[in-house]
């Protein structure tokens, strides 16, 4: 295989690239990575210096790629045999991008703060810092919501790298500040990932780890 995906599965962001690997039908190998482990954190480091992940390796073009959009970018363009995930025409492209960092930073980012707060101790929370990141979440809720009255997917009638970042993103953040009562769009379009068999597949490998998940 030529190509090895350092990656956990409770991690979203390794989720996203995960799912958008299994929507383009490339084969990979997997290394899940644990953090706490000094020898598995050592290794990630050495491919990627700020030892986050997912890192994708490429062993036939001697290539690192990190960062969940730019991974998938990368697959889009190098390896898949037709692009799927991201349009060829620029305006659509642009907004695939919009819709994709609209789920990274503002739906994805705010749950990872409030679920590490929940890990702090009593007395070291950040409630003026939660309670941000919870006004984060309900304006991209609404942004969102209005996004999907187009069509089935974030952009419309095709699936894409957007979708990739909604679905783990919204799987999470519905544990946090719950969207299924208040956001008919939204809570309609989760059920149509969570029912994608690539998705479905993405759950389904996640389930071993998910009692870690402090949400």
């Amino acid at each position: 295989m030529s190509l090895t995906l350092h990656f956990h599965p409770l991690s979203s962001f390794c989720q996203k690239v995960v799912l958008g690997l299994y929507e383009l039908e490339i084969p990979f190998d997997k290394n899940v990575v644990d953090l706490f482990d000094p020898a598995q954190r050592q290794a990630l480091a050495r491919l990627w210096p700020l030892c986050k992940f997912p890192v994708l390796e490429d062993h036939e073009r001697g290539s690192v790629v990190a960062e969940s959009s730019i991974i998938l970018e990368y697959l889009d363009q190098k390896i898949a045999r037709r692009p799927r995930l991201i349009p060829a025409d620029i305006e659509l492209a642009r907004a695939c991008r919009m819709r994709d960092r609209l789920f990274d930073l503002h739906v994805n980012t705010p749950v990872g703060k409030i679920v590490a707060d929940k890990l702090r101790p009593e007395g070291e929370r950040d409630r003026i810092g939660v309670e941000q990141a919870k006004a984060q979440l309900e304006a991209a809720y609404e942004v969102a919501d209005a996004w999907l009255s187009e069509g089935p997917w974030a952009l419309g009638e095709r699936f894409s790298m957007a979708d990739c970042a909604a679905a783990p993103a919204l799987l999470y953040s519905n544990y946090v500040v719950p969207y299924r009562e208040r956001w008919r769009n939204l809570r309609a379009y989760y059920d149509r990932l969570a029912a994608r068999p690539t998705f479905a597949r993405v759950l389904e490998e996640a389930q071993p780890y998910w009692a870690s998940f402090p949400g």
